[in-house]
């Protein structure tokens, strides 16, 4: 039973993490950084995203309520508002996020490498809650496995890159992607208002 409940979050997290965006943007990326700078770019990156993820998915229920006065429904319908704007981008686009070419590869692998394009508002709200309904060992391990997956794909961008691209698959795995983004964002907002209204209907 723990196992599949592993398996399940983790592929959740790494859904929100979206792979295939990385893949994209690294491929860009590659033509103005050396692969030194890239294999550095892709560790920071997930180091930092990885820190964000656990230190919010362990305490961010505790900051948003105590100090913020925020509830998870709020923080779900939130999430789910700003994931369908990402997964819109990409369904008109064709892309994720666009990046500032004048940035610099520190820069990036903070902003937006780590922060919003790994750990975004969706994947942070998934640790959150996950933390809440099943406690801090199956939160900080499904983080850690999907970060692990990710960066593992993201080391691969080069022949992942020159394989989709060759076989003309790169825009629409990216439109594809994005509607699965945008439906679990979707589901998110849902989620949101049914826990609101289920806690209305307690008062």
């Amino acid at each position: 039973m723990r196992f599949a409940l592993l398996t399940q979050y983790t592929l959740y997290l790494l859904v929100l993490i979206n792979p295939i965006s990385k893949i994209f943007i690294l491929s860009v990326l590659s033509d103005q950084f050396s692969q030194r700078d890239m294999r550095k770019l892709i560790l920071k990156s997930t180091v930092f995203a990885w820190a964000i993820l656990l230190v919010l998915g362990i305490g961010g229920h505790l900051i948003l309520e105590n100090i913020f006065h925020v509830e998870m429904h709020s923080l779900k319908t939130a999430a789910g508002i700003i994931l369908f704007f990402v997964g819109y981008l990409a369904l008109t686009k064709g892309v994720f996020f666009e990046i500032d070419e004048k940035q610099k590869h520190e820069d990036i692998s903070l902003v937006p490498l780590a922060s919003p394009m790994i750990a975004g508002p969706a994947t942070i709200t998934a640790a959150i809650s996950l933390n809440t309904e099943h406690g801090f060992v199956v939160t900080a391990s499904c983080i850690s496995l999907a970060i692990l997956v990710n960066c593992a794909i993201m080391s691969l961008y080069r022949w992942m890159s020159r394989w989709m691209i060759h076989y003309q698959l790169m825009g629409a795995l990216i439109r594809i992607t994005g509607l699965i983004v945008a439906a679990i964002s979707i589901q998110m907002i849902f989620d949101g208002i049914g826990d609101w209204w289920h806690l209305q209907m307690l008062k």
